[in-house]
């Protein structure tokens, strides 16, 4: 098998699982159920195998691709995300009447953008990659068609998400007057050889691009799009653009600006230094004021991207690997909480208000600990994963001298337990509606939310072997 082939295996897996979706739902019959999540979960279980099985080889596909230990480890978070996400749609697909192929062929095609964005060591294979999987997200948001507030939510996410495209475009169209090349080994090159004087072409570049990531990953200022959106789109539609959407862009980000704009560290990393505190303040404070909960996870996930910039702004070993781990964690996280919300929803109207969580504990106990845990580990409190993630991101700071950003980074930490423990309250010490409609939840939906709490709580007990991998992830590239 020659290595250009070998290096695609995986997106060519989940990009044929998508074809497959498209296949099984033409030939389904009106009213007939068909598990065509089943396949979905093949195929993403396929290009895991196939990464495990890439470790360490680090396979070069066609001069644009490379299957190295960084894009193999977002592999294997896309394919758990993907897992979980198909889990969790079984339930909201019956109850809200999406088209069932068309999800899931979205969804895949979405990760199969996602994995090639990792794994791309070309900018415009990057931009490709970022167009695949918008598309697909952007159509997703705006499925459920009888909502109007979801058609908006996805008309406001393809609106700025074009001014986003066009600024990354731009940024590459600058970054190739300057260095003659989108290739990221060769651009890298040429910014090192005038480190000393980068010129303002080249500081223009810089700014497109991280206006064009800054936009996937919901940093301030780019990041006005994600309540509407994360509100306005089905909930389980919102889990999985919260995590996959924002692990494949940090991947990219890492990798551009690790290792091919490395040689102007000292131009961009004032400029994320403010992004990064800007993002975790904003995202805080407005979070505190939210009673949507889809709404006050958004503005959550604002916060969090905050913290993982304070990783990509401190840039030694730990913290590099300190993103990596913290994303694998919030990607567990984040989908739990969110998959709480979704299968807690009903055909009249979704649990998306705070207080309709209320007395959850008397009615669904074993639902209300689930989403508690989920919960404390947004906050960052032991021993849950979100705490381990947040440690080593603010040692990192640390040890880089990077004090404030760390003391920032804590304080907002602490404040946004506030609005967690709200709900934690507000289910176990606050009666609810006796004739509160409680819906019968899938086992595929209390799979998804079994294996997100193992994978919390692993993570946070034990997280030695995680880091270690994501240690030996990004050492072959950085």
């Amino acid at each position: 098998m020659s290595t250009d082939f070998a290096a695609i295996i995986p997106i060519l897996t989940v990009t044929l699982a998508a074809c497959a979706a498209m296949v099984a739902e033409a030939f389904r019959r009106p009213g007939e159920r068909m598990p065509i999540g089943g396949l979905g979960i093949i195929g993403l279980a396929g290009a895991a195998a196939a990464s495990v099985f890439l470790w360490g080889r680090d396979a070069s596909g066609f001069g644009v691709i490379r299957a190295d230990n960084f894009s193999l480890f977002f592999n294997l978070v896309l394919a758990g995300i993907g897992v979980l996400t198909i889990l969790l749609s079984g339930q909201a697909i019956e109850r809200e009447g999406l088209p069932q192929g068309e999800y899931y062929a979205l969804t895949l095609f979405a990760i199969a953008g996602m994995m090639m964005m990792a794994a791309a060591t070309d900018l415009l294979v990057i931009f490709l990659a970022l167009e695949i999987l918008s598309l697909a997200v952007y159509v997703l948001t705006g499925l459920r068609r009888s909502s109007a507030v979801g058609a908006e939510a996805a008309f406001k996410y393809f609106l700025l998400g074009s001014f986003s495209s066009a600024f990354f475009l731009y940024g590459i169209a600058f970054t190739y007057v300057v260095t003659g090349s989108t290739r990221l080994d060769e651009v890298g090159v040429e910014l090192a050889a005038r480190s000393m004087e980068p010129g303002v072409l080249t500081l223009v570049a810089v700014g497109l691009l991280v206006a064009g990531f800054g936009f996937k990953v919901s940093a301030v200022p780019f990041h006005m799009w994600t309540p509407d959106a994360y509100e306005g789109a089905p909930t389980v539609v919102t889990a999985f653009m919260s995590t996959g959407v924002k692990a494949a862009a940090f991947a990219a980000f890492l990798r551009v600006f690790l290792s091919s704009f490395e040689p102007m560290r000292g131009d961009w990393v004032p400029l994320l230094w403010i992004i990064s505190v800007a993002t975790m303040v904003i995202g805080t404070v407005v979070g505190v004021a939210q009673s949507n909960i889809k709404r006050m996870l958004a503005y959550s996930s604002i916060a969090h991207a905050g913290y993982i910039l304070v990783g990509l702004v401190a840039a030694n070993t730990t913290g590099k690997a300190a993103v990596l781990f913290y994303l694998a964690a919030y990607a567990a996280t984040n989908l739990g909480a969110f998959g709480v919300v979704a299968l807690l929803g009903t055909r009249e109207r979704e649990h998306a208000d705070i207080r309709d969580f209320a007395g959850l504990w008397n009615r669904r106990p074993g639902i209300a600990a689930l989403m508690t845990i989920f919960l404390l580990s947004l906050g960052g409190l032991p021993p849950m994963a979100g705490f381990v993630g947040k440690w080593y991101v603010f040692a990192a700071a640390v040890s880089e001298g990077y004090y404030w950003l760390a003391i920032i980074g804590v304080l907002t930490s602490v404040i946004s337990v506030f609005y967690y423990l709200r709900i934690v309250v507000m289910m176990f010490m606050t009666e609810g509606p006796e004739a509160a409609p409680i819906p019968v939840i899938s086992r595929a939906g209390l799979a998804a939310l079994g294996l997100a709490t193992l994978a919390v709580l692993y993570l946070g007990i034990l997280p030695t072997r995680v880091l270690d991998i994501a240690l030996a992830s990004v050492s072959t590239i950085f």
